[in-house]
């Protein structure tokens, strides 16, 4: 695995476009909205490509039978390199790569679904282990989302643009300092909104990737205020913003993420792909 220089990035866009599973993150990278990592078989002429998101996601696609390649990817997704710091969730294209990262894994490599789920997080040395879930991307329908949206109650919540002095106190696994190099540069080509409940941010829904015509939606919600709709409600202000301003709203979710997967049920979307996704531990 060569990393790419950023300058030879543009010998990814090809390839990256024939890609038909969600790929908004790993434009972000190539087209450098966000900084990350783009690894290679080859500088000069690549047919195999690895991209990583800084949030900690990665794609794989291209050549499925560079031995020398795959030889190095084992180093990487058991990361016996110890080139990463932390755990990373990949998606591979086509369906040809899963069969091949199942070959190149061999017994380092869990299945698992719902059912088993708790067992597997109970295994003593699952932290050595590539474990494979799986990613739903959705479809969303507009007339689904007229269908379902409610009405807020202003006298005791308040959804407003996030600001900048937000985006400095947001907590949680899923904000925008995550998905974006800095405030300035959400504040210029992102967009959020923050429902405030009791005087604080409760619910931020905001766009973790926006592409040309495209933006995928993030929500995190502080725990003690999970429960209660706000995420439906400021979900449901972004995805107008999308439509006033003619973007489709995109949403990907592990299907193990039943609180997201439902949410995304709720607002409109519709399940279109399964496909497998590995968290590879550090």
């Amino acid at each position: 695995m060569i990393k790419l220089k950023v300058n030879d990035y543009f010998k990814v866009i090809a390839p990256l476009e024939r890609v038909t599973i969600n790929t908004l993150f790993a434009k972000a990278v190539v087209y450098q909205q966000v900084t990350g990592s783009v690894y290679v078989d080859s500088e000069k002429e690549p047919k195999v490509f690895y991209i990583a998101h800084p949030y900690g996601m990665s794609l794989l696609f291209g050549n499925t039978e560079n031995e020398y390649f795959n030889e190095n990817l084992f180093y990487y997704l058991t990361n016996k390199n110890k080139v990463r710091n932390k755990d990373e969730w990949l998606q591979v294209f086509p369906n040809s790569w899963s069969n091949k990262v199942e070959t190149i894994l061999d017994s380092y490599l869990v299945k698992i679904d719902s059912a088993n789920m708790n067992r597997v997080l109970e295994m003593d040395d699952v932290s050595r282990r590539v474990v494979e879930n799986t990613r739903v991307n959705f479809i969303f329908n507009i007339s689904d989302f007229k269908n379902i949206k409610r009405p807020l109650d202003s006298r005791e919540h308040e959804i407003v643009r996030t600001t900048k002095e937000m985006l400095q106190t947001l907590q949680g696994s899923v904000i925008p300092k995550y998905f974006w190099n800095h405030e300035d540069q959400f504040q210029n080509t992102g967009i959020g909104y923050s429902l405030i409940y009791d005087g604080e941010v409760a619910s931020t829904a905001f766009s973790s990737c926006r592409f040309e015509k495209q933006l995928e939606i993030g929500i995190e919600t502080l725990e003690k205020y999970r429960g209660k709709g706000f995420a439906l409600y400021v979900c449901s202000v972004l995805i107008n913003y999308c439509l006033e301003n003619g973007l489709e709203p995109i949403w990907a979710c592990r299907m193990e993420n039943i609180a997201s997967y439902q949410l995304a049920h709720k607002l409109g979307f519709i399940p279109t792909l399964f496909i497998p996704y590995y968290r590879l531990s550090v």
